[in-house]
């Protein structure tokens, strides 16, 4: 489950209302409420763009230090596997840097 900032609730409540309405169509309570759904995303998503284009300096803060935001190790891990640590230098590497540092 995804947490929310403070300032981010109008956001939180659009959100919790789209999986509310997926849970109903899930369960064949409703029959066509996919626009309703796909009409509330979009506002969702707007609502999202507007809150972020204008937040203030310890609001930023706040979003840099969450918890669930992704850092450089979930993203290279995501691209190179799920080991990410340091790698040895092969031997026979002929890369100008490599010859710099063992000269």
């Amino acid at each position: 489950m995804r947490s929310y900032l403070d300032f981010e609730k109008p956001v939180a409540e659009l959100e919790a209302k789209v999986e509310e309405m997926r849970a109903l169509q899930a369960d064949g309570d409703a029959i066509a409420i996919g626009e309703e759904i796909n009409r509330i995303e979009v506002k969702a998503g707007q609502a999202l763009k507007e809150l972020y284009a204008s937040l203030t300096p310890w609001q930023k803060t706040q979003v840099a230090r969450h918890p669930q935001r992704h850092d450089y190790r979930s993203r290279i891990s995501k691209h190179l596997g799920t080991e990410c640590g340091p790698r040895r230098r092969r031997r026979g590497c002929t890369h100008a840097r490599d010859h710099a540092r063992h000269r």
